[in-house]
């Protein structure tokens, strides 16, 4: 999934649930925070890596057992990496969700593009379409919610 679905998925889950919205969102970018720079400069070959480990759960099981904000920081991370397995799968490249062990195994053929062909190549993919159902989905409950007068959650 595109990084904005990221944040706008972990921004409907602290609505959702008695989680901050604030750590969701920071443990739903922490792994492109982390792994797209390391790509960027060479450090690592995929865009997948690092952050998206799920072997970083030794990592995130004690940072969630920490209190709220630490639980909500691990449940983020672990929504950013469902949604990108998701992701994988659903464009027909399942194999290629062997990131979440990674460095233990990699990608044989990773979907390695630049940014102008990856666009290319989503627009139109099914994950496109779901992502972009997402987002009508909830545009229209911000609508529906706007006319019958309800107003935001505060915390």
């Amino acid at each position: 999934m595109l990084f904005p679905t990221h944040l706008l998925a972990a921004a409907v889950g602290g609505r959702v649930s008695r989680l901050s919205p604030l750590w969701l969102v920071v443990g739903t970018a922490l792994p492109d925070v982390v792994d797209k720079p390391l790509a960027m400069v060479g450090l690592v070959d995929l865009y997948h890596s690092v952050g998206h480990s799920a072997l970083l759960a030794v990592v995130a099981i004690p940072v969630a057992l920490a209190g709220r904000a630490g639980l909500a920081l691990a449940v983020g991370w672990a929504l950013h990496l469902l949604l990108d397995a998701v992701h994988v799968v659903l464009n027909g490249r399942p194999a290629d969700a062997v990131f979440l062990v990674w460095p233990l195994a990699v990608p044989t053929e990773p979907l390695a593009l630049p940014p102008r062909s990856f666009i290319a190549y989503y627009l139109g993919s099914p994950s496109f379409y779901l992502e972009a159902a997402f987002w009508l989905a909830v545009a229209g409950a911000v609508l529906v919610g706007r006319q019958s007068g309800k107003s935001p959650r505060r915390e």
